[in-house]
């Protein structure tokens, strides 16, 4: 087995939806990022790529570089899917925490669920979501962007 974290933050900007494990949340702002901000997604590839002693998402996908700009956030995943099973590992689970103000997560949580086990063929009971508030402290506290914080358990094929 390996044990994987990862942590990712965003501010808002402009926009009318943020978008968490893939899922477009209505909200008013969107993400400040190089790529689509997806800190849920983030978060996921650098707690799997640090499972496996690979770096992290910086590393793989820099945001210096132009051609990930604007990039959906799922290719990533899948690249780093990818990377840890030529390590020989699959994912046993996944459990995020998603801190944040606002939007509020518990309504798209189960959406949220469903589309990251989609993505990386997973079932649902191997991804959890849970949010969380700062109580009004920090930047989440002040509403000025998200953070997302995950761990995960891989196991050999």
């Amino acid at each position: 087995m390996r044990i994987g974290s990862g942590f990712d933050v965003h501010a808002f900007g402009p926009g009318n939806f943020v978008t968490l494990g893939n899922v477009k949340i209505p909200h008013k702002h969107g993400f400040v990022a190089h790529s689509d901000g997806d800190v849920l997604i983030h978060a996921i590839c650098d707690a799997l790529l640090g499972a496996c002693a690979l770096g992290d998402i910086g590393q793989h996908f820099p945001p210096s570089e132009p051609q990930w700009k604007d990039c959906d956030s799922v290719f990533f995943l899948k690249r780093c899917q990818q990377l840890i099973q030529q390590q020989g590992y699959e994912i046993g689970n996944i459990d995020c925490t998603i801190i944040a103000e606002t939007p509020k997560i518990k309504p798209h949580a189960s959406a949220i669920q469903a589309r990251l086990a989609e993505i990386l063929d997973t079932t649902n009971n191997q991804i959890s979501i849970k949010a969380t508030t700062t109580e009004k402290l920090g930047f989440t506290g002040r509403g000025e962007g998200v953070a997302a914080e995950v761990v995960c358990l891989l196991l050999k094929k």
